[in-house]
């Protein structure tokens, strides 16, 4: 199945095309922050707390800062955050998955005990305890999530890579003397690129996700504003208490659509590109 039959496919599937239609929408409102927000996320614009109107959208917050802009600018910090993590992760994972698959043996064995041993861990807890001795920023907090999110992506990838190398077509390949690079160039990653991807789009969401709970704990880049900072502020002002709806609902539904849209690309990229479902 060439490319251009892929693509056909996906965008003959209703769930990735809704995801997809989904993400480009949240990013297309990243990329044109500038010109979509009225005023710049941080500027004290209005009274406090003012509730939805024409003049301010989603309200103000408790400085009188514009909340709908604050959302908007606030998808760009979300989503760097989102593809620089999983991009790397994804990268880092899928390596390391190859390598001990190819290689087996004492490497293979190490590996996998350490990466059990690392899906163990509270996540949560252990980047809090990072982050907490540390002074937070956008580089760390991607750094962070990379560290802790490579180890699923090297387990599936590792998994693909052993169902890959016992069929004929490697077989034969070792058999003329090709070398393990060349397998994993030739034969492994193209025959496990639909797990990778579908690991990536994955790994996307969760890295959204959890930069919003990081930031939601505090944990975030304080020069800069996300969704999880903008609910960080809601909590520390008392909106939930005073009733503040549009204080807590937009940056929380951002949050929700963004990951639904990722979630329902994975699902119809694993409908479209697992032959089994295809089926």
């Amino acid at each position: 199945m060439n490319v251009l039959d892929t693509l056909d496919m996906l965008f003959h599937s209703k769930t990735f095309t809704l995801g997809f239609s989904i993400v480009v929408t949240v990013s297309l409102i990243a990329l044109l922050a500038d010109i979509i927000a009225p005023y710049p996320p941080l500027d004290f614009v209005g009274n406090v707390l003012e509730a939805p109107s024409w003049k301010h959208l989603f309200g103000t917050d408790d400085l009188g800062r514009d909340i709908f802009s604050m959302v908007v600018y606030g998808s760009r910090v979300s989503l760097i955050v989102g593809f620089l993590a999983a991009i790397f992760s994804t990268i880092i994972g899928t390596a390391i998955g190859i390598t001990c698959g190819i290689l087996r043996g004492i490497i293979d064995a190490i590996t996998m005990r350490f990466i059990d041993f690392m899906l163990s861990l509270p996540y949560l807890a252990l980047a809090l305890a990072i982050l907490a001795f540390l002074k937070p920023n956008i580089f760390l907090v991607v750094l962070v999530i990379v560290v802790l999110g490579w180890v699923s992506t090297a387990k599936v990838v590792r998994a693909q890579t052993l169902t890959i190398m016992a069929s004929p077509f490697v077989e034969a390949a070792r058999a003329i003397g090709a070398s393990n690079l060349h397998i994993a160039l030739r034969h492994v990653l193209p025959n496990a690129f639909p797990v990778i991807l579908s690991s990536l789009v994955l790994s996307v969401r969760s890295a959204i996700l959890f930069e919003a709970t990081l930031s939601f704990l505090g944990l975030g880049d304080p020069a800069l504003v996300s969704w999880g900072t903008i609910l960080f502020f809601a909590r520390r002002a008392g909106a939930f208490i005073l009733g503040a709806w549009w204080y807590i609902i937009p940056p929380g539904f951002m949050i929700m659509i963004t990951v639904l849209g990722f979630t329902l690309m994975a699902i119809g990229l694993d409908e479209v590109l697992n032959p089994r479902l295809r089926r």
